[in-house]
């Protein structure tokens, strides 16, 4: 009967990234549901994958921030940059702060398999159940059992369930009596009351917002679309958001009533929006669209609503929507510096596993790639 010194359950990103990253000493196991790995990292951001992003804080994540300090000081984003140059990546920079790979995310991949090439690697095999027996871990799959000394759980969440996600990683924390939050959509379109299903009718635009939810404003793009609102800005904004308002300001680098004058132009005409969504903001907010000269006090006063628009989200698009997964092994059951349990000695969680959510903008695969690397290390 063969032991390995590891078995990594899961494929992805931040498993490729662990076992990369370990001794080639080490007999490793890599076991994947899908038939070939990697799915999810290859289709992010249209096959090119928002690998990381220019600025990378604490502030950037959901989540023990602590946890999240610890990790990204044993490996940074510059620690992913320099992996990345030395696998001759290249990169651009879009909006002057996204880093997506230049030419496709196969570079990246292929990268991670040839940094496993001395490990195991083994595909469309369903992981069942995780026991611990004295001296071993035994892993159940559809094919075979398996034995380790070391058990690390990669295995992502449940969006992107079209590519094999589940939450197997929770019923393995579970099987353990490892604490867990249950997954949930995050980095997800937001749907709407009766109240503001105005906006389903200017699906198809966009404009430029900020939006605050709690303690924390979002700044970027937001999509009107059938099932409700979406784009960047409010994808971001859905990780942070359970239940209660949001605000929403349609013009965040002016001030509307600085843009009245006493010309003649149409209200609607010098919002710098497009005119079917000035024109219903304006109508939102109980404001005719006249003469910018003949606006009142009391409409001046209903127009600054346009800052602050605030209402109660009905819910989200779900996870079939869903860019990640809030939620996973609670931080407190895991130690910071390795990603091991608590609990139990040997058994890891990394990437989307942990209760770590990263805003949108390459932090969730920062987080990957900074764990794995993490929890590699800590195996001697």
């Amino acid at each position: 009967m063969k032991i390995y010194d590891v078995i990594i359950l899961g494929a992805g990103a931040s498993g490729l990234m662990c076992a990369g990253n370990i001794s080639k000493k080490k007999s490793v196991l890599i076991i994947e549901g899908n038939e070939k790995p990697a799915k999810k990292l290859k289709i992010s951001g249209g096959g090119k994958c928002n690998i990381t992003n220019v600025s990378v804080k604490k502030e950037n994540f959901d989540g023990d921030a602590e946890l999240v300090t610890t990790v990204l000081k044993k490996f940074s984003k510059e620690n992913l940059l320099r992996f990345l140059e030395r696998n001759r990546i290249p990169l651009e920079v879009r909006k002057e702060r996204y880093y997506f790979c230049e030419n496709s995310s196969e570079d990246i991949i292929n990268a991670l398999l040839k940094s496993i090439k001395h490990h195991e690697l083994l595909l469309s095999t369903k992981i069942l159940q995780v026991e611990k027996n004295e001296d071993f871990f035994e892993v159940q799959t559809d094919k075979s059992i398996f034995y380790a000394k070391n058990i690390v759980v990669a295995t992502g969440g449940k969006s992107f369930a079209n590519i094999g996600a589940t939450d197997v990683a929770l019923k393995i924390a579970q099987g353990f009596d490892i604490g867990v939050k249950e997954f949930t959509p995050a980095l997800v379109g937001l749907t709407l009351q009766k109240e503001q299903f105005w906006m389903k009718e200017l699906s198809g635009l966009s404009c430029y917002v900020h939006i605050k939810v709690e303690d924390r404003v979002l700044k970027e793009e937001m999509l009107f679309a059938h099932k409700g609102i979406s784009g960047p800005a409010v994808l971001s904004a859905s990780l942070y958001w359970k239940s209660g308002d949001i605000s929403i300001d349609f013009l965040p680098d002016v001030k509307i009533n600085e843009l009245i004058n006493s010309s003649k132009k149409l209200l609607s005409s010098t919002m710098n929006l497009p005119k079917r969504l000035a024109k219903a903001l304006l109508k939102t907010v109980d404001v005719e669209d006249k003469e910018c000269k003949k606006i009142t006090t009391q409409e001046r006063e209903r127009l600054k609503q346009l800052h602050d628009y605030s209402f109660s989200p009905a819910g989200n698009f779900g996870f079939s929507k869903a860019e990640v997964s809030r939620g996973g092994v609670e931080a407190n059951e895991l130690e910071f510096t390795t990603l091991e349990s608590k609990k139990v000695k040997g058994v890891y969680f990394i990437g989307e596993v942990a209760d770590i959510t990263g805003e949108l903008g390459g932090y969730n695969f920062q987080w990957a790639f900074s764990s794995a690397y993490v929890c590699a290390k800590a195996m001697k």
